[in-house]
């Protein structure tokens, strides 16, 4: 039995992806977890109210260390560098956490309702992002659209390091980073031309 709450959690949650990957998610109940970990199914609910978030737990933190960086960034940065910036600080926290990273995207990745889940949580996080840039004097129209652009340059980065983990997050980050200001660097205009 877990002393602690905190070791109950990372029990809950353990058990959890070894289910969901030997089960499915949708097989799998919150009872059958609860067992797996050594507690009750009470004990489940109190760390969780159900069993999708068992995957999203680190989320309120990302969040706060998120929008904790973009207000700490340096002044006089672009909006996009304000958000590098914070996703490299923040990107330490998925990186402590690659065990349950890797087999948690893997688990989304293959079930629709968690695949619903995670468009809703990465859009309320892009809001977030953009009313920080906001509150940072950037106008509203450009704040939105770093904040999505952003957040899907993070969330590349993020697949490219659990596919590639022989580099850190951090340089899948950069990388991917320095890919979008190449996407819209200025073509020379030979180049632009289209052939026909």
């Amino acid at each position: 039995m877990p002393r602690s709450g905190a070791e109950a959690r990372r029990r809950l949650q353990q058990a959890a992806l070894e289910l969901y990957r030997e089960r499915g998610f949708d097989q799998t109940t919150t009872a059958e977890i609860a067992a797996r970990a050594g507690v009750n199914e009470r004990t489940f609910f109190r760390h969780f109210p159900d069993k999708r978030e068992v995957l999203f737990d680190g989320e309120a933190d990302l969040r706060a260390a998120l929008m904790q960086e973009v207000t700490d960034a340096p002044d006089g940065l672009r909006p996009l560098d304000i958000l590098l910036c914070a996703f490299r600080k923040a990107g330490r926290i998925l990186e402590a956490n690659r065990p349950f990273a890797e087999p948690r995207l893997a688990i989304i990745a293959v079930t629709p309702a968690l695949r619903e889940r995670d468009l809703a949580k990465a859009a309320s996080l892009t809001d977030a992002l953009a009313e920080a840039l906001r509150q940072r004097g950037v106008p509203d129209r450009l704040a939105g659209l770093a904040a999505q652009t952003g957040w899907a340059t993070f969330h590349q980065a993020a697949r490219a390091w659990i596919d590639d983990p022989s580099q850190s997050l951090d340089a899948h980050l950069l990388q991917a980073f320095d890919d979008l200001r190449a996407l819209s660097a200025t073509v020379p205009p030979a180049q632009a031309q289209p052939e026909s």
